[in-house]
C-alpha cells in the first residue's frame, strides 16, 4: 500500500500567494532604494554553505550552532547548512573574491531567506526572510553610526515612526577577558538559579547568559557587573563617538548593559531596534561590530560590522500599524471579446498594450460577454476594451470606465493613448 503524500508545507513554512507578494515585493523595493542611497550594493550568496563557516563564524557556543542549523551531508559526504544568517556568508564572499584589494570601505546589502531549526511561532518560522546590511573594511565609529541611521531610516519610511533602539557595546580583545572574568565570579554563586543552558554558557561564554530570555534568569542576574566598567579607552572613545554621530543625526536611543546579542562574532557596538505594539516579537532587527570574522574564518584581520531585519516582523509591524500603500490593481486593461472570431483583434490589442508598459490580460475560458465584465469586476480592472462586430468593422475600439460605467468609441491608433489618460484620472 503507498503511503498518502503529504500536502502541506514542512512545519515552520508558509506559502506567500500572490496577494501577500505584492506587499513583500513594496517592502524588498524599499529596503533596496533605501540602501542605495547610502552607497550600498547587493550580493547574493548561496543558501547552504560549508557548516565550518557558520561554526568559525558564528560561533560552536551559541544557540544557531548548537541547536538551530539544518545541517546535512550531500553526496560526496561533505557536512553542508542551509545558511542561519547572513553576515558569515558575505564574510566568506569578501575572502573568496579578495576583495579586501580593493577600495575599502565596501558596502553589501542582501535580501534572501535563512533557515533555523526553532520552534514556530508569530513572527519567528524555520525559514524566514531577512534583510542584512554589512561594511567591512572600515573601524571608524562614523561607520557604526550611518549604518544604525540606515536601519531607522528604513523602518521609518515602512510607516513605523515610534521604535525603540537600544545601544551598547561589548567591549574588544583587550578588555573583555576582564568583564569575563568578574561576570564568571559573579554567575557562580548563583548558579543553580539559572536555566540549564545559562550554566553551560557560564563556562563556554558566559556574556550569553545576558541574552537569555528566561524570566528566571532576569531576575536571577540583577545587579551582575557592567561591561561599560570594564571597557578600554580605544573602547570607551568609540562609543561615545557612535552617541555624538546618533545625537547629531537626531536618532534617540537607550544605552542597555545587557545588550550583547546572540552571536559570538560581535565586538565593540551592538544593537537592537524594538517597535512597540507588534506583541511580544517585537525585535525588528539588529546587529553590531564584529572586527575579527573575516580573520576568523580564513581572511586577513579586516574590522566589519552589520545589521539584519527580520521581514516577516517589519511587514507585520506596516500591517498592525496600517502603513500599507494603496497597490495598483494587477491589471489595469482587460480585453472582451463577443466571439472567438474577434480573439485575433484581441491579441493585437493585448500586444499594443503590454509593449506600451500597461498591464493588460483577456478571457482565456471561453465566457460569454457577461461572464466576461463579471470577470473584470472581480479583477477589479480600471479598462474593459470590447471588441465586437461593429467595432471590428469600423477599426475602432469600445472603452468602458469600470468606475464610473462610462462607454464610449475610440480609433484603435488612440488606444495607449486614451488608456493612459484614464489610468492616469
Amino acid at each position: 500500500m503507498v503511503a498518502k503524500m503529504s500536502i502541506t508545507g514542512p512545519r515552520g513554512t508558509y506559502d506567500i500567494l500572490p496577494d501577500e507578494s505584492r506587499k513583500w515585493q513594496w517592502l524588498e523595493g524599499l529596503l533596496r532604494e533605501t540602501a542605495e542611497l547610502y552607497g550600498f550594493r547587493e550580493i547574493r550568496t548561496p543558501v547552504f554553505e560549508h557548516t565550518e563557516l557558520f561554526q568559525r563564524g558564528v560561533g560552536e557556543t551559541t544557540d544557531i550552532v548548537q541547536k538551530e542549523m539544518y545541517t546535512f551531508a550531500d553526496k560526496a559526504r561533505r557536512s553542508l547548512t542551509l545558511r542561519p544568517e547572513g553576515t558569515a556568508s558575505c564574510a566568506r564572499a569578501f575572502i573568496q573574491h579578495q576583495i579586501y584589494n580593493q577600495p575599502q570601505p565596501v558596502k553589501w546589502y542582501y535580501l534572501g531567506p535563512m533557515f533555523r531549526y526553532d520552534r514556530p511561532q508569530a513572527g519567528r518560522y524555520r525559514q524566514f526572510h531577512q534583510f542584512g546590511a554589512e561594511v567591512f573594511g572600515s573601524n571608524n565609529p562614523f561607520v557604526d553610526a550611518e549604518l544604525i541611521v540606515m536601519m531607522v531610516d528604513m523602518v521609518f519610511k515602512a510607516g513605523l515612526p515610534q521604535y525603540d533602539l537600544r545601544l551598547n557595546s561589548v567591549g574588544c580583545e583587550t578588555c573583555r577577558p576582564s568583564y569575563r572574568q568578574a561576570l564568571v565570579s559573579f554567575l557562580q554563586p548563583i548558579k543553580k538559579e539559572l536555566c540549564q543552558d545559562c550554566r553551560k554558557r557560564i563556562e563556554l561564554n558566559p556574556l550569553r547568559v545576558l541574552d537569555c530570555k528566561n524570566q528566571g534568569c532576569r531576575e536571577a542576574v540583577t545587579g551582575l557587573p557592567r561591561v561599560a566598567d570594564y571597557w578600554c579607552n580605544d573602547c570607551r572613545q568609540h562609543f561615545t563617538a557612535v552617541t555624538q554621530s546618533l545625537d547629531r543625526y537626531e536618532v534617540s536611543y537607550t544605552v542597555d548593559d545587557r545588550l550583547v546579542r546572540g552571536l559570538d562574532y560581535y565586538t565593540n557596538t551592538a544593537f537592537e531596534l524594538l517597535v512597540p505594539g507588534i506583541g511580544a516579537q517585537n525585535a525588528i532587527g539588529g546587529g553590531g561590530r564584529y572586527n575579527h570574522l573575516v580573520r576568523e574564518v580564513g581572511g586577513p584581520d579586516v574590522p566589519g560590522i552589520g545589521f539584519a531585519i527580520g521581514l516577516e516582523r517589519l511587514l507585520s509591524g506596516v500591517e498592525e500599524a496600517g502603513a500599507l500603500p494603496v497597490f495598483s490593481p494587477d491589471i489595469e486593461v482587460y480585453i472582451a471579446v463577443t466571439g472567438r472570431e474577434y480573439e485575433a483583434s484581441a491579441d493585437q490589442a493585448l500586444r499594443e498594450l503590454r509593449r506600451a508598459g500597461l498591464k493588460a490580460d483577456r478571457d482565456y475560458m471561453g465566457r460569454s460577454l457577461k461572464a466576461q465584465m463579471r470577470q473584470a469586476d472581480r479583477l477589479q480592472v480600471p479598462v474593459v476594451v470590447l471588441i465586437g462586430e461593429d467595432e471590428a468593422t469600423r477599426g475602432t475600439y469600445t472603452i468602458r470606465r469600470m468606475q464610473t460605467k462610462e462607454q464610449y468609441e475610440i480609433g484603435q491608433a488612440d488606444l495607449i493613448d486614451e488608456v493612459r489618460k484614464i489610468l492616469v484620472k
